[in-house]
């Protein structure tokens, strides 16, 4: 039969036939956490009383996995501002029809190459088209009557100059010759117009770059400001996050951006910060800032998520460890050093934060190669015994207190 004690924190269940208990405790790490306790009279058939095995018990103990070990190490290491995002091209334009009428000769599709002023499409406008006919028609029309008023005001002024015309009639011709310069020059601003109508009936790209979307079909009909093409410029790609106002504070357009895409996390591409806007967004209290990645091969596709880090003070090789490691008291840092088998507290000093990467640099209090706990959970203590799991299997394993005293180890008979 089974005896439970209740206690604060935890639950014991003492096992008399056995003489041991084994108390569990809970952990937010991925490692299971278990604390073995000895009674001191398990090896000569004890009573089984929970008095006398809570007196006789040792320390706990805490198994570790690799994953909740860190290691302090050398790095390249500077301050830094963190950005995710999609990166998009940094030119995008919606090609748009300017006059209504049928799509006719469409000469590209997604995925085509232009460049600027290419010939994309033509839309068929049969009245645009007869506008700008009439308009060059009545240009011609004013220039015949501009050079027979030119031919009469020369003939007029010979007259005059021979006292065979008078005042009134040469002035007259003058007015004549003036009034047909006047109409030549409406019909030409009218022509301008026609012909600047029949022009954007053929459809140019805007833009040298990349066909991303097609929206025509050919032989279909079109109104005035319908969209028709979407046009990319892939050689400069863009990121625009948002970063707190504290963070804000410390960007600046040129500073450099280290990238990592999603697809390809270990490669590392770098750009610059363009702009940073002027003011924090009322409902977010965030900034944006807007980075740009050159791409001149057009390697990378657009669309993909990325990361950012904007280094905003210079980097150098730092010992570093996790911010996750670090504990704070509001007077001093601190992390659980892996010393011995037991976790020892160590004060430590921070240098600068990488936050994209995790890491906190440390100019004191550490050394290289020393282990740490990565991320202490709630409650855990100086002193607590720790078994590395990695240090079992390579015959390493620190002799704790239970291993000497009777305790339970996990997986033994128990007896």
């Amino acid at each position: 039969m089974t005896r439970r004690v209740e206690g604060r924190g935890s639950r014991l269940e003492v096992a008399p036939r056995m003489g041991v208990a084994v108390r569990l405790l809970r952990t937010t790490r991925a490692a299971a956490v278990l604390v073995a306790t000895g009674i001191g009279a398990a090896c000569g058939g004890a009573s089984g009383d929970g008095a006398a095995a809570d007196s006789a018990a040792p320390g706990p103990a805490m198994t570790l996995g690799l994953q909740d070990v860190a290691i302090a190490r050398t790095t390249e290491l500077g301050n830094t501002v963190s950005l995710r995002g999609s990166l998009e091209p940094a030119r995008t334009v919606i090609v748009r029809s300017q006059v209504g009428g049928t799509v006719r000769n469409i000469r590209v599709d997604r995925g085509s190459d232009v460049a600027r002023g290419q010939v994309m499409a033509t839309i068929e406008a049969a009245g645009v088209q007869g506008m700008a006919a009439g308009a060059r028609a009545q240009v011609a029309a004013a220039e015949a009557a501009v050079a027979l008023a030119q031919r009469r005001l020369e003939g007029a002024r010979t007259l005059r100059q021979a006292g065979a015309m008078s005042e009134i009639d040469f002035r007259s011709a003058e007015a004549t010759f003036a009034a047909a310069q006047a109409q030549l020059a409406a019909a030409k601003a009218q022509a301008a117009t026609t012909e600047e109508a029949a022009q954007r009936a053929t459809v140019t790209a805007p833009l040298t770059g990349s066909v991303s979307d097609r929206i025509v079909e050919e032989g279909e009909a079109v109104g005035n400001n319908d969209d028709l093409f979407t046009v990319v410029d892939t050689r400069v790609l863009e990121l625009a996050g948002q970063v707190g106002i504290e963070d804000a504070q410390k960007v600046r357009a040129g500073q450099a951006v280290v990238f990592s895409l999603e697809a390809d996390p270990e490669k590392e591409y770098r750009g610059r910060v363009t702009r940073v806007d002027p003011r924090a967004d009322p409902g977010t209290r965030q900034v944006g800032v807007y980075v740009q990645l050159p791409n001149q091969d057009r390697r990378i596709v657009a669309g993909q998520y990325g990361r950012g880090r904007v280094v905003t003070g210079a980097s150098r090789q730092q010992l570093a460890i996790p911010e996750a490691a670090v504990r704070d008291t509001g007077v001093a840092s601190y992390v659980f050093l892996i010393e011995n088998g037991r976790l020892t507290r160590r004060v430590v000093s921070l240098g600068a934060h990488d936050e994209s990467r995790g890491l906190v640099a440390v100019s004191a209090g550490l050394q290289e190669g020393e282990r740490i706990l990565a991320s202490p959970a709630p409650g855990t203590t100086e002193g607590l015994r720790v078994t590395i799991l990695s240090d079992t299997s390579a015959g390493t394993r620190p002799a704790p207190a239970a291993d000497t005293s009777g305790a339970v180890r996990p997986g033994s008979g128990g007896n």
